[in-house]
């Protein structure tokens, strides 16, 4: 099979696309025919080393964790679920024709391979940090880097939950954060006065990694309020670091209520041939993303 690994760590030119066995289905895992593969941050963050302390990688390595396919193999342990099933889910090297899956989910019904390949760690991401910063209902969470993948579902999902948010992105990036239910402005100078024109903030999370953590603590006023994903210095202000990947069954079943009953859209920004990874890495590191970036296999 084809399949994108990196034999160094580096920027996104150590990205290959290389000939590999196929994986198999180890006890309670699946095998699926990758149909769509999604990219994400901790995607090139991983290329670079920048977890090789706490999430040690052994080179050559495949690379991506989030895939919707057609289940080809299922592992000893496995019930629910048989070959021909459509699914999405998240597993490791997911850029790949086939890939093992850990975690899964039945596709909804009229959702695309594309689509689906966007859900799986972005809503993992959303439900761990909202229910991180402590936020209730009737009170307002601001998503700093909010028109991409994980920050379009944390919009929706505390929206679903009766929370109020005010959202920041950049200027072509209004109009999407309100169709998504926020109370929109732009970052850059003054950004924090926007807000605060906008209302209270009882709790936020920093998405984008921009160097916004000492203003973030300022506008809650508790640093336990504030959540990060992206700045890696977030504990030296009294912030958390959000990196430990939850519970990501229950997270794709919640996914998948939450698109059956129309609460839940993430739009599929651009996709990639499989031998154009190193073109989706450049586009997602970037930034400016509005909803998701998808490989297609």
């Amino acid at each position: 099979m084809k399949r994108v690994s990196f034999a160094e760590f580096g920027g996104p030119d150590v990205l290959h696309l290389t000939d590999a066995e196929v994986p198999d289905a180890g006890p309670g895992q699946i095998r699926v025919a990758v149909r769509a593969a999604g990219v994400n941050p901790v995607d090139w963050r991983i290329r670079e080393g920048q977890f090789q302390q706490v999430r040690p990688v052994e080179l050559p390595a495949g690379i991506g964790q989030d895939a919707a396919g057609v289940v080809d193999a299922v592992g000893a342990g496995v019930s629910g679920v048989e070959v021909g099933d459509l699914v999405f889910g998240r597993g490791s090297g997911t850029y790949a024709e086939f890939a093992v899956l850990a975690a899964w989910a039945r596709m909804p019904e009229g959702l695309t391979f594309e689509e689906a390949a966007g859900y799986p760690s972005v809503v993992e991401t959303a439900l761990r940090v909202i229910g991180q910063t402590g936020v209730r209902p009737g009170e307002t969470l601001l998503v700093s880097g909010a028109s991409g993948g994980v920050g379009s579902a944390a919009l929706q999902i505390a929206r679903d939950r009766g929370i109020t948010v005010i959202g920041t992105a950049g200027a072509g990036n209004q109009d999407y954060l309100r169709e998504l239910g926020a109370l929109a402005t732009t970052y850059g100078e003054g950004w924090v006065e926007r807000v605060r024109r906008l209302g209270r903030v009882d709790a936020a999370l920093d998405l984008a990694g921009s160097g916004v953590i000492r203003e973030l603590v300022e506008l809650t006023g508790d640093p336990r309020k504030v959540i990060s994903i992206a700045d890696l210095g977030a504990p030296d202000h009294g912030v958390r670091f959000s990196g430990v990947t939850g519970d990501v069954p229950k997270a794709l079943a919640e996914a998948v209520g939450l698109i059956e009953r129309g609460k839940l859209h993430i739009p599929v920004e651009r996709t990639y041939a499989l031998a154009d990874a190193a073109a989706a890495h450049i586009d997602c590191q970037a930034g400016h993303t509005r909803g998701r970036r998808v490989i297609v296999i």
